[in-house]
């Protein structure tokens, strides 16, 4: 005889009890300006998927292009400087 085993640990795997971290939340709110600008880049591409990108559109992923990567410098630079000890350079 097989015995039937409920799915009890997959359910309460996710409970709520489970949630993010003051310092995980804390690491999102310090990503978020990168995190949009990505949605940004993302939204001019998906904008010319159905049609040629106009010069416009070329402009638009450019210019959100350049946003996401000044994020992201930004972001590893607050992250260097924050561990660079006795303010050495």
């Amino acid at each position: 005889m097989d015995h039937i085993v409920t799915v009890q640990d997959a359910v309460t795997a996710f409970a709520d009890f489970m949630e993010p971290t003051d310092a995980e939340l804390d690491a999102i709110e310090q990503e978020m300006p990168v995190i949009l600008a990505d949605v940004d880049l993302l939204d001019a591409h998906i904008v010319t998927l159905d049609r040629t990108p106009t010069e416009l559109d070329d402009r638009r992923i450019r210019r959100a292009r350049r946003r996401a990567l000044a994020a992201r410098v930004a972001l590893v630079n607050r992250a260097a400087g924050a561990s660079l000890p006795g303010g050495a350079a």
